[in-house]
């Protein structure tokens, strides 16, 4: 493909897999499309690789959230291909040190050679050899270092020459829908969405749930949420927001319910919210952002009930992590910033005083069931709000 850049693609656990690795290949390749749209885009494969040929008009901004934001790629670099001919791969070899990191012209390297073509008329080392020369050539100053080089410059002889510098990290694990499809509890805090990232790097394909409850909460922390959907969604290759408006039936249980376990017949009517749409949506299971202990509702004994609302699988893939390592993954993620705003959510804002934090289950099923809040749940489904956003994170269309 002419007037075209050339990308090498590693894979890293779906190289793993037997007999349905074209399948996770397959999702792959369509997830990464799907971010490159209006672009042309050939793709090709050859073992443990894929290279993507992506036309030059696609930004490289654009190229570089399509692999960096997908799972199943675990690494990736801008490359060049040439024919197999040593004089051909020394000039190759100079353009491509034109770029980064080598155009910084400081630091360590190493040559990296790999033949898949045992033909070839030099041996691994022997063009390693050669490639040092060429950077030398370029970059005096550049020294070698074979343990822990600062960049490589990497040759891989298959049925032509590939050239390629140090790849950049992909996020690794694997293709998003390929495990499933899920519902998560979205609020407007810290967790959920690194929830949202732990569960996506599994493959699994999720919708979004946020309880508002107007003028409780502001418009500010609606938007806020808008906000942190967009910013998981090219994780999620775009994902749906549902906005349930939750009002009513937090009055209803704050009014119905003895203040000690009000913060738990919220969590409870809104798993029974979440199960219900999960079905709607034909998701699998339900995803939440809590942690063992972290606070009142997070017990063993608090979670043994509101699970026990759901009849769907209910995963909590932070359930053994620490704050400050779920901190560190939402900076790492970009949604740090914007879950920390002071905008509180519906939990927080009618969180009572000293909340009960061992329950008896079959005491607060009880209690959930003489409240009869079922008809105002119903209506808070039947009203809920949508919005889409595709895989780059922007929002395509709003329901209301």
């Amino acid at each position: 493909m002419n007037d075209s850049t050339l990308y090498l693609v590693r894979l890293g656990e779906i190289s793993l897999k037997g007999l349905n690795r074209d399948f996770f290949e397959k999702r792959l390749k369509n997830n990464i499309k799907s971010k490159l749209k209006g672009y042309r885009t050939q793709v090709s494969k050859q073992k443990g690789r894929i290279f993507f040929e992506i036309e030059n008009s696609c930004p490289r901004e654009t190229v570089e959230m399509a692999f960096s934001t997908t799972f199943g790629v675990v690494g990736y670099s801008r490359c060049l291909r040439c024919a197999k001919d040593i004089e051909v791969i020394k000039e190759t070899a100079r353009v491509l040190l034109q770029d980064e990191p080598f155009s910084k012209g400081v630091g360590t390297f190493k040559s990296i050679t790999k033949r898949a073509d045992k033909n070839f008329e030099l041996n691994s080392y022997q063009i390693d050899c050669i490639l040092g020369e060429v950077v030398h050539s370029e970059y005096p100053d550049l020294t070698v270092d074979v343990k822990n080089p600062d960049m490589t410059i990497n040759c891989e002889i298959r049925d032509k020459a590939y050239l390629f510098t140090s790849a950049k990290s992909g996020p690794g694990g694997l293709p998003v829908t390929t495990a499933g499809k899920g519902m998560l509890l979205l609020s407007g805090g810290i967790d959920s969405p690194v929830a949202a990232y732990r569960m996506a790097q599994r493959g699994l394909k999720m919708e979004c749930i946020y309880f508002h409850a107007y003028p409780y909460t502001s418009e500010l922390a609606l938007e806020k949420v808008k906000t942190l959907a967009s910013l998981i969604a090219p994780y999620l290759q775009g994902t749906r927001l549902h906005v349930v408006h939750f009002t009513e039936a937090q009055l209803w249980i704050k009014q119905h319910s003895q203040e000690d376990e009000t913060t738990l017949m919220f969590r409870a009517a809104m798993m029974k919210v979440a199960n219900a749409i999960s079905v709607q949506q034909e998701a699998m299971c339900i995803v939440t952002g809590e942690a063992l202990s972290q606070v009142a509702s997070q017990t063993l004994e608090s979670m043994s009930f509101t699970d026990s609302m759901s009849e769907q699988l209910v995963l909590r893939p932070l359930v053994g992590m620490d704050k400050q390592e779920i901190m560190n993954l939402a900076k790492k993620i970009g949604t740090y910033e914007t879950s920390i705003l002071p905008y509180e959510d519906c939990c927080v804002i009618f969180s009572p005083r000293h909340p009960l934090v061992r329950p008896d289950k079959e005491i607060e099923t009880q209690h959930y069931v003489q409240m009869e809040i079922e008809p105002l749940l119903e209506q808070a489904i039947k009203t809920a709000q949508v919005f889409d956003f595709g895989p780059d994170g922007k929002l395509r269309i709003q329901t209301n």
